[in-house]
């Protein structure tokens, strides 16, 4: 679909298509600072409902989405991948046999960008002694493990019913069938 011919419904369906906050589409797209917040948000409202206006929020997100893609080459296989790559973080990876922590530039990729934070703290003693504090901030793996589950190709968590049917049966005689297990 081409431009709107309207430039200010273009200009509210480019923001839109953007930010998704229609009445902040709305008051880039007009002069509204004199309107009252309700009037801009009926009128937003009403202009987002327009089918024209609507069918070029939906092209312009979609081109959006594409390049995206194609830029930062993210999608649900990249990101499934990645969740799994994730999970399978091994500490014996980033440590030596005596538990110390190897020089960062001997861990893992996987590692070096997932990460939440590292923390080191030299602490003085007496004499010559220092004491090394560090802190690694790992990723959460339940939280991982949850947004693994829930990726729309992995579904673990969708509750699945299979009903063999071989009859024309009532709600009630179907319901009574569940409940005795057949």
């Amino acid at each position: 679909m081409p431009k709107l011919t309207n430039p200010k419904h273009e200009a509210f369906a480019q923001h839109l298509a953007l930010n998704g906050n229609q009445s902040e589409a709305y008051r880039n797209a007009y002069d509204a600072k004199r309107l009252k917040p309700d009037t801009v948000n009926v009128n937003a409202s009403r202009l987002a409902a327009d089918a024209k206006v609507a069918l070029r929020v939906k092209e312009l997100q979609q081109v959006a989405s594409e390049q995206a893609e194609k830029r930062f080459r993210v999608d649900a296989d990249w990101m499934l991948r990645r969740l799994k790559e994730i999970d399978e973080m091994d500490v014996a990876d980033i440590m030596d046999d005596a538990g110390n922590i190897l020089p960062v530039s001997q861990w893992p990729k996987v590692w070096r960008t997932s990460i939440s934070a590292l923390d080191m703290h030299e602490l003085q003693g007496s004499g010559d002694a220092m004491t090394i504090i560090r802190k690694l901030k790992l990723p959460d793996k339940t939280k991982n493990l949850e947004m693994l589950g829930r990726h729309v190709e992995v579904q673990a968590f969708k509750d699945k019913v299979e009903h063999e049917h071989t009859g024309n049966f009532s709600i009630k005689e179907l319901l009574q069938q569940a409940k005795e297990g057949k």
